[in-house]
């Protein structure tokens, strides 16, 4: 009879096991956070520089730092890449970064109505194609004086 309770009783602990590492890895990688200024204003990144992170973005964000935003970090410079607002909640500015200065921004890019199948989500692009990502709070760009030629500086990252 003891027997067969230790027996059971390391089996529960082999399932107990195995299930929590499953667990850990099917969690997101951990997000790299660093500073990056543009114009005179720092702001705190999290770097999505892998394509799980780039693909979750801050999506299901209730909220977001004030100089605070997300970084994405492509596998090489000169890419057009296209972001939606897949899952989001909070509008933001876009900026599009190429040779370290603001290309061009998206201003105050609406999170969809709640429920919209993916069908109806608008693709956000680059006019041309761009090295990183930028995005922050909505009105960021405006409250911080940050047109495009504003420069950037990526020595933080």
């Amino acid at each position: 009879m003891k027997q067969i309770f230790l027996l059971l009783a390391a089996a529960a602990v082999f399932i107990i096991a195995v299930g929590l590492m499953s667990q850990k890895l099917s969690v997101s990688p951990a997000r790299t956070t660093k500073t990056v200024s543009v114009g005179n204003t720092k702001i705190s990144v999290e770097v999505a520089n892998s394509e799980a992170l780039r693909r979750k973005g801050l999506s299901g964000r209730t909220s977001l730092e004030a100089n605070g935003g997300m970084f994405f970090v492509f596998t090489q410079k000169g890419v057009k890449p296209a972001f939606w607002m897949k899952d989001m909640l909070i509008p933001l500015d876009i900026i599009w970064i190429k040779n370290s200065e603001v290309f061009q921004i998206n201003k105050n890019v609406q999170p969809p109505k709640k429920g919209a199948p993916d069908s109806q989500l608008s693709l956000i692009l680059p006019k041309d194609p761009i090295d990183y990502v930028l995005e922050v709070n909505a009105g960021f760009s405006d409250k911080n004086g940050v047109v495009e030629g504003t420069p950037v500086d990526l020595s933080g990252i």
